[in-house]
């Protein structure tokens, strides 16, 4: 009797915990794999309640009624097992309608086999009756009990191997939820499978419905603990195919045969053939030039693809895929459109051309009048607009070769002669200022072009500055990886719409700074991977400070 108590408390308690997590997998049933773990835990908690009426019913006819009401339950589980993986680690594609049904064929034959055992063996091989204690048993199953018994234990793996992959994945909660999901099938499958092996004395008494006692208090761990249907893994894998399909650069990838096996929205835009042909075709004949593709890297050059005006040209990079044994196993091949880019490198040419020779000669012009028609104040101040105006012209210059030469302007160079290139050129044109540079190590490098910044700062605050002597001071410190520049003046500051545009990021008719000296500074830095701030200490002037990363020494080269 001790054994018989035990059993049916285990029972209650199966039931009790199976119907708790029901309850809390209903409550978020719109998450992904919620619905079929409720049909799974609702299948369990079946199972054990029938059996908890089989051990009281005192006739066979009773006995054999819960058996067979039992199956129902016992049938669900593996099929909304399998659903429960696919739909939670984002494989909703196989849970169809027509696949669903599929998977429900040997579960609907194997109920109506088992409501109609008095007319054939094919569950029960051998009549039902009772054991030596009094307890109901089965001696043996028949031929279809051995077919669902397989199909069980297949569908089962079949779910546990898309949880398997979140075993090893970054997030904890993940690695926690997988881990608690197959505990709760694998304590029931293995009470099962030593059931099956005549390894439990149990009287005939199948005792996996006492298992799910502990595959209750897993689920259970894994809906709270581990928040299985609060973060979901279910997006990733749909969210991989997502971006690689919608992203803007055309993308396929090529097996080591040479042949097209996946290819994005884009990828199909732009070589004019639809997804279909593209697919299993050779892509040396789908992708124009494909032999001069390098194994790995970006082509020479640029790929014109296309019809209009000799093709739309694109930059190609190509990037291997390789296995767990870092073996190559395709490439993917990408298409980035340069053709805006190239564009705009012709206007800032042609904007380049205008400032840089345009500019100047109707300056000269200007200077040539009015020396020929006049000599008084007015004149004067018509040649100062006029430099003023070749000023622009040179900021202007100074902006688009910045901006041509932001990749290669990273070149590391000496912060001691980008200091001193920058000095000098002011002191060049303002011998009275007095400008103090600290003496900088010489194993000091920045971004090349930050000459440019420099000299705007140091140009700027002399400039602005209406003493007769200007000052202005640099300082410099350094640590192992960044460097931090002073720039300090003595002037009347800048004015606050100044900082406010700079802040703001843009400028407006009505908001907008009073040239591109401050510009070039900010994006200058910008490129740089730096940051620049403005300061107007309580005394007179203003200090600029510059932080860059501070770069290795290039390398010698060969």
């Amino acid at each position: 009797m001790v054994s018989v108590t035990i059993l049916y408390g285990l029972l209650f308690l199966s039931v009790a915990v199976g119907t708790a997590a029901t309850i809390l997998a209903w409550r978020v049933r719109s998450e992904p794999g919620a619905k079929p773990l409720v049909a799974l835990l609702l299948g369990q908690s079946w199972w054990s309640t029938c059996l908890i009426f089989r051990l009281q019913a005192t006739t066979i006819d009773a006995k054999l009624l819960w058996t067979d009401l039992a199956w129902p339950g016992v049938v669900i589980i593996p099929v909304a097992w399998l659903l429960f993986s696919l739909e939670y680690t984002g494989r909703d594609e196989y849970i169809r309608p027509r696949y669903v049904a599929l998977l429900a064929v040997v579960p609907a034959i194997t109920v109506v086999l088992a409501l109609t055992t008095p007319y054939h063996d094919l569950l029960y091989a051998r009549p039902l009756g009772f054991g030596r204690t009094g307890v109901f048993l089965v001696t043996q199953g028949g031929p279809w009990y051995w077919v669902i018994a397989a199909y069980t234990y297949l569908l089962g793996l079949g779910g546990i191997i898309p949880l398997l992959g979140l075993l090893t994945s970054d997030a904890v909660t993940f690695r926690g939820q997988s881990t608690a999901l197959i505990l709760g099938l694998s304590v029931p499958w293995l009470t099962n499978v030593l059931f099956l092996a005549d390894v439990f004395a149990t009287s005939g008494i199948d005792p996996t419905p006492v298992a799910f006692s502990v595959s209750g208090v897993a689920y259970l761990g894994a809906l709270t603990r581990f928040r299985l249907f609060g973060t979901s893994p279910a997006p990733n894998k749909r969210a991989r195919k997502f971006l690689f399909d919608r992203m803007q650069d055309g993308a396929l990838v090529v097996d080591m045969n040479g042949y097209v096996v996946e290819v994005n929205d884009s990828c199909v835009d732009l070589l004019g053939t639809a997804a279909p042909t593209l697919l299993g075709a050779p892509a040396a004949d789908v992708i124009p030039d494909y032999e001069q593709f390098p194994d790995e890297g970006s082509l020479p050059g640029h790929l014109l693809v296309g019809d209009t005006a000799g093709g739309q040209p694109y930059d190609v990079t190509v990037t291997p895929i390789t296995n767990v044994r870092g073996d190559t196993i395709g490439r993917v091949v990408t298409f980035h459109d340069i053709g805006e880019h190239l564009r705009q490198q012709q206007r800032l040419t042609v904007l380049n051309r205008v400032l840089r020779h345009n500019i100047r000669t109707e300056t000269n012009l200007i200077h040539g009048y009015v020396d020929r028609f006049a000599d008084d104040e007015d004149a004067e101040i018509v040649k100062k607009r006029a430099l003023r105006i070749e000023e622009l012209g040179k900021k202007g210059r100074d902006a688009i070769e910045l901006f041509d030469k932001s990749t290669a302007g990273r070149t590391p160079r000496p912060l001691a002669s980008v200091l001193d290139r920058a000095v000098s050129t002011v002191r060049t044109a303002s011998p009275a200022a007095t400008i103090s540079v600290p003496d900088v190590a010489d194993d000091v490098f920045v971004a090349g072009l930050l000459d440019v910044v420099f000299t705007n700062l140091v140009e700027n605050a002399v400039e602005h500055n209406p003493a007769p002597e200007p000052h202005v001071s640099i300082t410099v410190t350094t640590t192992a990886d960044r460097v931090i520049v002073e720039v300090a003046d003595d002037g009347p500051g800048i004015e606050d719409y100044e900082l406010r545009v700079l802040r703001d990021g843009t400028e407006t008719p009505l908001d907008h700074g009073s040239g591109l000296g401050l510009w070039l500074v900010q994006w200058g830095v910008e490129i740089a991977d730096g940051w620049v701030e403005f300061a107007t200490p309580e005394s007179r002037g203003t200090v600029v400070t510059v932080g860059v990363p501070r770069l290795p020494p290039p390398s010698s080269g060969p």
